[in-house]
């Protein structure tokens, strides 16, 4: 991880390199060695309006960290093969079918969240505390209610009406919890790396779905779980986890509460829009996560992809 500010704590096997504003980081020059074993230092944020976006102004200037080569390739691989599994199982055909695709991956990108927040509590248990700890916590927890809901509406379509179905999923949920609970104690950003790759997969997923099936969708009805909880409900959860803003279309003191989006629900076209943004919303904390380890380091318009560090020279 790679932090300003004035804490320290401990980070292992996480690659930190500088970038230069004005440089990509494909034609990057010769980084500095990895640091394997590295003190970092995490900001003190005030909660106030102003404060919150003068800090993430200034967090926005400080170089994005990279990840190690070895454990980009590996998390990447991971993820693209099981996607790939998926994609092979539950092809795209238009119709009702379609659903359980989307059972099955809510199933599994949900998963980590719950995850984080698992080993977040063990850490507070035994007494690691530290500043924005329990912000963290509490993201992670409105993260997970809200994959909880997309998992609801892909049901309320009948996405689980096959036990087969359900084994999958819950099967492959099961491994990947107790995986990602390894992989978050001894690693932080590799772990939320892998729910960054999972959500740009997501994002892509419903976005070509959108498109390839607009009149599909659009000849459904709003599932009633999808209006209580958009338009219906106290929007504390569902706001929570809008940690990296867009350009405002509020005011500032909306901004550092709010992700300034209710929607308008009229058929399921509009749920899946709904869906697909929570996901954009999800992949942009994570990358702030992995390359900050701060929750909104940067504004939405410079978030990122992880990228892996350039190898050295020999």
């Amino acid at each position: 991880g790679f932090h300003v500010g004035g804490t320290f704590r401990l980070k292992k096997s996480f690659s930190v390199y500088a970038e230069s504003e004005t440089t990509n980081m494909e034609a990057a020059s010769k980084p500095d060695p990895a640091i394997e074993e590295t003190a970092v230092m995490e900001p003190k944020l005030d909660a106030t309006p102003t404060a919150v976006s003068a800090t993430t102004a200034a967090l926005s200037t400080v170089d994005a960290g990279t990840m190690d080569e070895g454990i980009y390739k590996f998390n990447k691989q991971l993820i693209d093969t099981v996607y790939d599994v998926i994609c092979f199982l539950y092809p795209v055909k238009g119709n009702e079918r379609d659903f359980a695709r989307f059972f099955v991956l809510e199933t599994v990108a949900r998963v980590p969240y719950f995850a984080y927040l698992s080993c977040l509590h063990l850490q507070e248990t035994f007494g690691v505390r530290y500043p924005n700890m329990s912000d963290r916590m509490r993201t992670h927890y409105a993260e997970a209610d809200n994959e909880l809901h997309h998992l609801l509406i892909q049901e309320s379509l009948g996405g689980n009406s096959n036990p087969v179905d359900r084994v999958l999923a819950q099967t492959m949920a099961f491994f990947y919890y107790w995986y990602v609970i390894a992989i978050y104690t001894w690693n932080e950003p590799a772990a939320y790396h892998l729910s960054e790759l999972i959500e740009d997969h997501a994002f892509d997923t419903y976005s070509n779905f959108l498109k390839n099936h607009e009149t599909f969708l659009k000849s459904k009805p709003v599932p009633e779980i999808a209006r209580k909880y958009y338009e219906e409900e106290n929007p504390f959860l569902f706001e929570l986890y809008c940690t990296v803003k867009d350009e405002p279309e509020c005011s500032v003191e909306e901004q550092a509460t709010v992700c300034c989006r209710r929607p308008n629900l009229e058929t399921l076209y509009d749920v899946f829009v709904c869906i697909r943004d929570d996901e954009k919303e999800h992949w942009k904390t994570l990358c702030n996560l992995v390359q900050f380890d701060e929750m909104n380091a940067v504004a939405a318009r410079d978030v990122k992809s992880t990228v892996p560090a350039p190898a050295e020279s020999a």
